[in-house]
């Protein structure tokens, strides 16, 4: 139990959400996510629109969070932000902003990996029931990610496995994109799948070595897939939307856990924490649910709050940094690439 009230203000600006916390040690006492719904036009995020748009948001994101937390600035401990990996525009924004504050309320200043925190989050006083225990494997997945960690501690994490091209996000935007569903399409295949057939169709799944992921081929077997039959019936999509993201669903969650379980195997550890966007996937979320009955899995999915991008996640291993005394100097610049192995 901790002694002292110690409060962190995060900052999350790694891609087109604009997100600020402020945790009391491990409690999360407010966190506010801005989306940016302008990149829905455009399929995608632009990384410009991205940066102007935390721009207009930061402050009125970090002032209500500190509201709702009811707490002064003058009252923090430090000011926690995302240095990377991200988009380089959006990611300038948040740490200047963070630099400055922490500056001029002269208080630390700490930097953390955005995938780092995926992870950390399950500690996160209210994110699990209980948090895993040392060591265990973390499936990171995200729009932009798709690794296998293997983590022995806070700080000490290394990848076992990770994509070659596509993040299993892309692969579900994408996907969604072929079939003619909004950006973000990933949550809507999730959605139409849970009212189809996961075998009506069959996808290849690509033979890649080790524990590492491939996306890029199942997407263009689906794009020529749909191109091969809608030639056949124009109708062919709208007629069968429900039976096609089931298919291509159970295609990805399949490669997800044909690695797990190979990593699982190789280490011999069974405790499974899951992280990032895709994390709030319902399928995979029940994948890893069966697992932990049939095989004997302890798994640890956070809340669905801490699993897409927010800055509770960036405070947990701000406050986490904090009673180690590891700070950030004001030099510290934005990563856009940013090795989790790199991040102590």
């Amino acid at each position: 139990m901790e002694k002292e009230a110690n409060y962190i203000l995060a900052i999350e600006s790694s891609c087109d959400d604009t997100s600020a916390a402020v945790l009391r040690n491990k409690k999360v006492l407010s966190n506010i996510v801005a989306t940016q719904q302008i990149h829905e036009q455009y399929g995608g995020v632009v990384p410009e629109l991205a940066s102007r748009a935390h721009q207009q948001n930061i402050v009125p994101v970090v002032h209500q969070a500190l509201s709702i937390a009811n707490i002064d600035k003058k009252h923090l401990s430090a000011i926690a932000f995302t240095r990377g990996p991200g988009l380089m525009g959006s990611l300038l924004v948040g740490t200047s902003f963070a630099k400055s504050l922490a500056l001029g309320l002269s208080v630390p200043l700490i930097e953390v990996n955005h995938m780092q925190a995926h992870i950390l989050a399950h500690f996160i006083e209210d994110a699990n029931s209980t948090p895993p225990n040392f060591p265990f494997l973390a499936l990171t997945i995200s729009g932009g990610h798709t690794q296998i960690v293997l983590v022995e501690d806070y700080f000490k994490m290394e990848i076992l496995g990770e994509s070659l091209d596509d993040a299993v996000g892309e692969a579900f935007d994408k996907s969604a994109k072929i079939l003619g569903l909004p950006y973000p399409g990933g949550p809507l295949v999730d959605k139409y799948a849970k009212l189809g057939n996961p075998k009506a169709f069959k996808f290849p799944e690509p033979k890649v070595e080790g524990l590492n992921f491939s996306f890029s081929g199942l997407k263009t077997s689906i794009l020529y897939f749909i191109q091969r039959e809608t030639k056949k019936n124009p109708d062919f999509v709208t007629q069968n939307l429900h039976d096609i993201c089931a298919s291509i669903q159970f295609t990805i969650v399949h490669i997800l856990m044909r690695k797990i379980t190979k990593a699982v195997k190789q280490t011999g550890i069974t405790s499974i924490a899951i992280g990032g966007g895709v994390s709030a996937n319902s399928s995979i979320r029940e994948a890893l649910k069966n697992a932990e009955k049939q095989l004997g899995w302890s798994t640890y999915i956070p809340k669905f709050e801490y699993c897409t991008d927010n800055a509770a996640m960036i405070g947990i291993v701000g406050y986490l940094k904090y009673i180690s005394n590891t700070f950030a100097s004001q030099d510290v610049t934005a990563q856009a690439r940013y090795a989790i192995e790199n991040n102590k």
